[in-house]
């Protein structure tokens, strides 16, 4: 099978088209027949081995061969004690937790991090959607506990998980802000954002505005900028950012919600087939579709890689397979 391989850590240039083996599923694994994959920060991450806590388990080299988390494609074979899943199912999942592998014709993952995808969603809008899709609905439905007719602000909106997360805010009833930058405002205007701000020009935690709720995807600013512009009962939601934002955030909570009824909260991803189905149940309620930037065929990812490092994406960057037109 074919595959995007790297053994160094590098830039896009190190990834390499190869023939490689096609796995064979573990007991409780399944082979998936891959149509399409997604573009994740993780990737980024791994690819580059920065920042350095990201090497754990590959100190020198990359642990992974294969990047690639969101995959959506057929089930093609299933490991002995497997029940979930049969040949010729279409699922779809975020299988960082199986050792990656979606930039490749086929790979295995445990039944329990896949679901049935939507008859009614491509394999392109699915392979975009577990991943960001679960990080909106744990930091907006869970950690965030949103609720109609809130102020919720959205910090890095133009990416996936703001794009999916706007829209689900929206069908709840809430007023949704959106920062970010350049062409990406008039596409969050398009989706439903009552406003947008462009952080090259404005400090959305300076303006005298306050939010109920902030979904932050980049943690820019200090923990100290979010408390002021959270309402008095206000949640922030920390759900990317850097390895070093993210440590100080953890030091500094204790200190900033000593006083007071307002919320730090830093969401942990953790991959579940049922916000899935969810997720399922919301496309084909037509309230929240995924958005696709662009889509590149398995030989591109090192050009898929090099525009999502530039972050002017809008939405999700898809990968899909050539034996897609032979089948």
């Amino acid at each position: 099978m074919k595959a995007i391989v790297y053994t160094k850590y590098g830039p896009p240039d190190v990834l390499q088209l190869k023939e490689v083996a096609k796995p064979t599923p573990k007991d409780n694994e399944v082979l998936v027949k891959v149509h399409a994959a997604s573009v994740n920060d993780w990737d980024w991450g791994l690819l580059r081995g920065k920042p350095f806590v990201i090497r754990i388990g590959g100190l020198f080299k990359p642990k992974y061969s294969i990047l690639g988390c969101d995959i959506a494609g057929r089930v093609e074979a299933v490991g002995r004690n497997a029940t979930q899943f049969q040949p010729g199912d279409e699922v779809f999942g975020d299988i960082s937790g199986c050792s990656f592998g979606g930039f490749a014709e086929y790979v295995c993952a445990r039944e329990n991090v896949l679901a049935l995808k939507s008859a009614s969603m491509t394999f392109e809008q699915a392979a975009a959607v577990p991943h960001a899709g679960v990080l909106f609905l744990q930091g907006l439905r869970d950690k965030g506990q949103i609720q109609k007719g809130q102020k919720v602000l959205i910090n890095g909106a133009g990416g996936g998980v703001g794009t999916m997360g706007l829209q689900f805010a929206k069908s709840l009833g809430a007023e949704v802000t959106c920062v970010d930058s350049g062409p990406k405002l008039d596409m969050l205007r398009s989706l439903g954002a009552d406003y947008v701000i462009d952080y090259t020009k404005e400090d959305f935690t300076k303006n005298g505005q306050a939010y109920d709720l902030i979904i932050d995807n980049v943690v820019n600013r200090s923990i100290f900028d979010y408390k002021r512009a959270l309402s008095p009962n206000g949640i922030f939601v920390m759900v990317g950012g850097s390895i070093a934002r993210i440590f100080k955030i953890i030091l500094l909570r204790p200190l900033v919600m000593r006083k007071g009824s307002k919320k730090i909260s830093i969401l942990m991803h953790k991959p579940n087939p049922n916000d899935l189905v969810y997720m399922n149940e919301l496309f084909e309620a037509g309230i929240v579709e995924p958005i696709i930037d662009k889509i590149y065929p398995l030989s591109e990812v090192p050009e898929a890689l090099r525009y999502y490092g530039k972050a002017h994406h809008q939405g999700k960057l898809v990968i899909t397979m050539e034996h897609n037109n032979k089948t």
